[in-house]
C-alpha cells in the first residue's frame, strides 16, 4: 500500500471549496493520511505532526475569538467555551457533517471498523487540514478558515450555560450546596472497536444520574448532566426560600 501522491481532482476540489482555501496537494494528502495507513505502507509520514500544530492554531484563534467577542466574561467560563468548542466531539460533529471520514487514508483494520466515523479520527484530521492551511498562508488565513469551521460553534457554546460542561457545573452546584463529594463510577463492555461505557454519578455516595456513550469522558457528561437536572429544582427551591427568609 502506498500513499496517493496527490487525490482525485474531483475529491480535492469538494474538500477545499469546503475548507475555503487551497493547500499545497503533497500536504493535503499528508494531513489525510491516519497512522493505520502509514503502517501499512510500511511507515511513510503521518498526519501526526501537522494535528499537534493545528491543534495549537485552533486553540489560539478561539481563544482570542472568545476573548474579544465577551470581554465581560471571567476567565472560568472563557475557558469552558473553549473547551466545548474544541472538543473531540465538536470537531468530529463539524468533520461529520461534510463527511470528512470519506477523505481520510485509512488501513485496512480502520476501515472495517467504521474509523472513519470515529471522534478520534475525524476530530485530529481537522485538525491536521488546519496545521496544514496554517503551514501553506499562516495565521490570518488559518483563522478563517477556522472561524467558518467552528464559528457556528462558538455561537453555540454561548448559549450552553452549564451544558457547556456539565462535569464542572455539577461540581460547582454540589459545593454551592454544601453536599458531600462527588465521585464517577463507569463500567465498559463491548469489543475494542465498539465500546460502551456506562457511566454513574454519585454526591455523597447517593446516586443521581446516568449516563452511557462510545467514550468515558461522553458517558461522565451525560450523567453529570443527568444529575445536575435532579438537583437543580432543589437548589432553585433553596434559593427562592433564602430570598422569601431575607
Amino acid at each position: 500500500m502506498e500513499r496517493p501522491a496527490a487525490l482525485p481532482e474531483e475529491t480535492t476540489e469538494r474538500l477545499l471549496d469546503w475548507l475555503g482555501c487551497r493547500i499545497d496537494p503533497e500536504l493535503l494528502v499528508l494531513s489525510l493520511t491516519h497512522r493505520s495507513f502509514a503502517h501499512e505502507a510500511g511507515g511513510i509520514p503521518t498526519n501526526e505532526r501537522l494535528e499537534f500544530l493545528g491543534d495549537s492554531v485552533l486553540g489560539l484563534v478561539v481563544t482570542e475569538y472568545l476573548f474579544r467577542e465577551h470581554p465581560d466574561l471571567p476567565e472560568g467560563e472563557l475557558a469552558k467555551m473553549r473547551a466545548a468548542s474544541v472538543s473531540q466531539r465538536a470537531l468530529a460533529r463539524i468533520g461529520r457533517a461534510a463527511n470528512l471520514g470519506s477523505f481520510v487514508l485509512l488501513g485496512r483494520g480502520e476501515q472495517a471498523t467504521g474509523g472513519a466515523n470515529k471522534d478520534s479520527i475525524l476530530s485530529d484530521t481537522l485538525e491536521a487540514l488546519f496545521g496544514a492551511v496554517y503551514i501553506c498562508h499562516g495565521l490570518e488565513a488559518t483563522r478563517r478558515t477556522v472561524l467558518k469551521l467552528v464559528g457556528p460553534t462558538l455561537v453555540e457554546a454561548a448559549q450552553l450555560g452549564a451544558g457547556l460542561d456539565w462535569k464542572t457545573s455539577l461540581q460547582e452546584l454540589v459545593a454551592a450546596r454544601g453536599l458531600g463529594p462527588v465521585e464517577y463510577r463507569s463500567l465498559v463492555s463491548g469489543p475494542d472497536h465498539a465500546r460502551i461505557f456506562d457511566a454513574e454519578v454519585l454526591v455523597d455516595a447517593v446516586s443521581f444520574g446516568t449516563g452511557t456513550g462510545s467514550a468515558k469522558k461522553t458517558a461522565e457528561q451525560r450523567a453529570a448532566q443527568a444529575a445536575y437536572r435532579a438537583l437543580l429544582p432543589e437548589a432553585a427551591g433553596a434559593a427562592t426560600t433564602n430570598n422569601e427568609g431575607g
